[in-house]
């Protein structure tokens, strides 16, 4: 209830649905998908669609921002993404070009505001459509982003959730006129006289409607037909193809016709007429020559239960996984396109650690109760455990059926049917699968026959992540072994340092930083970026922070530091590059000289506020030429001078201008120039990471000079 005085801001979903109503009326869009991006998630997930039922749109309910997916590249990048063929969907796409072998042109754009990407639109037309968008297309496009970032923006500072609910929410088209009595009687006499068979199906494929001739054509009453989908209730139209054309209609609102063959021996043409309400479609019995069948349309493979729309859900996940890097990218690749495929409440992914069960993913289920699981041994009495030793698939269709084979097995809600599933890679087995369903059910052999091979894709997958998840601990405990644990204490400098790896799905990087005692006086500071992410960067890395330090307690100038560390890398010929900065402090002469290696310039905040990045000859990369030649240039470091040393992270953003992302970042500095290095360090890290998604590492030391040698402030 809301007190007196109060008032209520509407929901942003509620202004949502009207900014994507509104596009798509300004586009003539057949489909339009929103999604959001809420604070602090990798994830993109649809709020609202229009013109399909979320069904269709489940491969693509959520979509991690490193997927190659047009609304990813849109909003990663902050531009429209624009596919006008089926060809270039599969050139550019391959994975949506499975799901979805359709003809259609597609725009995708980001929900912006402020500098921060909250979301983005996707909009489908036929193929009619010219191609490219008019300017009025593209004005509606761009408006209702702006619209739909400010509002989302909005949202998020008031605290409001951004996205509720398991489901997105739908938009139905305007409801056509109340016919008058009579002339819906007309229309009802007038489809039951003609001769042709005839029906209508709604956006889900389900008959609102069929005439006497229609039913008789296919030999079912009508009453049993309404409500239904024609290839689930017509046992000889249990084939993918027949459900495939009923999506082309709807994704394409093109008009679609193939051919069936009602046993024993009656073919009939079937021809679907799409619009944004549903199908109409046209049934008629086929006539050829005498001894001749018709032509036969190309067949998809049977997959039992779930038609063509299963079939593209597994030839998605298995695209899916193919682009899966670490276990945690295989379980969300797996919850989000079988749950949707097979309809599953639950699942859960389990593997094997010193004799008990780890529990590694699970959807649909409370943390408490995944808690209580995680952790059992081995020898328990489980199907869970029968399935990962014994590596054999069990189905229960009630929970009567699992409590006779497992008297002790624990119930979650009120879950009636159960999948447990072992994954096996190799011929070992490498964990398990479990699903868990609302309702009984009788998983009959094709199902069980597809789940299983479901569950192969998986364990390789899965056994391939494990490994690859090794590999980068391994990394990760190389490169953060051979980083400064800490930075020495200067009198006279304020020094912070920060090492931030990219988003989820990125590897370990080769960015490297540390701060030098030169002598009384003087200290150096350098930084750096090795080519590669994996353990040869990390461990090169290593070899050349130990170089540079070298070179730098001996007193060598900053020209010669990379000369002579370059030769050494070129020696070593490790097959990498490296980037380097490294800048020589004089304490007393309160002047710094910089050298570097194609490694971008350091930002300088100088005493009367003002904030550049400095001029520097560009420097050959390391471990090219060994007879490469380094310039060292020489500027200012009075005291209440900060110096900035970092990594291209921090200022290199997918579709924005190097120069512009630079002055933002010297214009935040300027903001803070009287803050601490700790504080420092700490804004443009916020600065970084907020304007947009990053790709790449971000490496950070800044150096401020303390008036008078004073001890650095806490």
């Amino acid at each position: 209830m809301r007190r007196p005085g109060t008032t209520t801001a509407p929901a942003p979903g509620e202004d949502l649905d009207a900014v994507l109503a509104e596009v798509v009326r300004g586009t003539g869009a057949a489909v339009g998908l929103a999604y959001v991006l809420p604070p602090a998630e990798r994830v993109l997930r649809i709020a609202v669609v229009s013109g399909v039922v979320p069904k269709i749109a489940a491969p693509w309910a959520r979509i991690a921002l490193d997927d190659p997916i047009p609304v990813a590249d849109a909003v990663r990048e902050r531009r429209l993404v624009w596919l006008a063929s089926q060809e270039e969907v599969a050139r550019r796409y391959p994975r949506l070009g499975i799901v979805l072998p359709y003809d259609f042109m597609l725009a995708a754009a980001p929900f912006a505001h402020e500098g921060r990407v909250w979301g983005g639109v996707v909009l489908l037309w036929p193929t009619w459509h010219p191609p490219s968008l008019s300017a009025p297309e593209r004005e509606a496009v761009d408006a209702g982003c702006r619209r739909a970032g400010a509002l989302l923006h909005e949202a998020a500072r008031r605290g409001a959730p951004l996205f509720t609910g398991d489901e997105p929410r739908v938009l139905m088209p305007p409801r056509s006129p109340e016919p008058d009595p009579e002339e819906a009687r007309a229309a009802l006499d007038f489809a039951q006289r003609i001769p042709v068979g005839c029906c209508a199906l709604d956006m889900d494929g389900r008959i609102t409607f069929i005439n006497t001739t229609a039913a008789e054509l296919v030999g079912a009453g009508g009453a049993s037909l309404r409500g239904a989908r024609p290839w689930e209730a017509l046992l000889w139209m249990n084939d993918p193809v027949f459900e495939d054309q009923y999506r082309a209609a709807v994704i394409t609102r093109q008009a679609t016709s193939f051919t069936a063959l009602r046993p024993p021996d009656r073919w009939l043409s079937f021809h679907l007429y799409p619009d944004d309400r549903g199908i109409s479609v046209q049934i008629t019995p086929l006539t050829g020559v005498p001894g001749e069948d018709p032509v036969q349309p190309e067949r998809l493979p049977s997959v039992g239960p779930g038609g063509a729309g299963a079939l593209y859900h597994l030839m998605h996940l298995a695209a899916a996984l193919t682009e899966t890097a670490g276990v945690s990218d295989v379980v969300e690749a797996v919850a989000d396109q079988l749950v949707p495929a097979f309809g599953p409440r639950g699942l859960a992914i389990m593997t094997m650690e010193e004799c008990r069960l780890r529990i590694i993913g699970y959807r649909g289920y409370s943390k408490e109760f995944m808690d209580s699981v995680d952790g059992s041994p081995l020898t328990a009495q489980t199907p869970t455990v029968h399935a990962l030793t014994a590596g054999v698939p069990s189905f229960f269709g009630s929970f009567d059926e699992l409590r006779s084979a497992y008297p002790g097995a624990v119930r979650y809600e009120q879950r009636d049917a159960w999948a447990f599933l072992p994954l096996i890679a190799s011929g070992r087995p490498v964990g398990s699968l479990v699903l868990s369903y609302d309702r009984s059910r009788p998983f009959p052999p094709a199902e069980r026959a597809t789940l299983t091979s479901l569950a192969g894709l998986i364990a390789q997958a899965l056994d391939r992540a494990r490994l690859y998840d090794t590999t980068q601990q391994l990394a990760h405990t190389l490169q953060t072994a051979l980083l400064p644990h800490s930075l020495p204490a200067v009198p006279g400098l304020d020094v912070a340092a920060r090492y931030l790896p990219a988003g989820q799905g990125v590897e370990i990087g080769g960015d490297f930083y540390d701060l030098i005692r030169c002598d009384a006086t003087t200290t150096a500071a350098t930084i750096g970026d090795v080519q590669g992410h994996n353990i040869q960067a990390a461990a090169l890395m290593g070899q050349v922070r130990t170089a540079v330090h070298a070179h730098a307690t001996a007193g060598t100038p900053p020209s010669d530091v990379l000369a002579r560390t370059n030769r050494l890398l070129c020696d070593l010929e490790p097959g990498l590059f490296t980037s380097c900065l490294y800048a020589q402090l004089d304490l007393a002469g309160h002047r710094a000289r910089i050298a570097t290696a194609g490694h971008p310039p350091p930002l300088v905040l100088h005493p009367d506020g003002r904030t550049e990045a400095v001029e520097l000859p560009p420097g050959l990369l390391l471990g090219i030429d060994p007879d490469a030649v380094y310039s060292t240039v020489e500027i200012p470091f009075p005291p209440g001078t900060v110096v900035v040393l970092h990594t291209d992270g921090l200022v290199e953003t997918a579709g924005t201008d190097i120069d512009e992302a630079t002055a933002a970042v010297c214009d935040c500095l300027a903001r803070a120039r009287d803050r601490t290095a700790d504080e420092l360090a700490d804004t443009l890290v916020r600065h970084a990471t907020g304007v947009a998604t990053r790709n790449d590492d971000i490496a950070l030391l800044v150096i401020r000079h303390e008036a008078g040698g004073r001890q650095p402030r806490r």
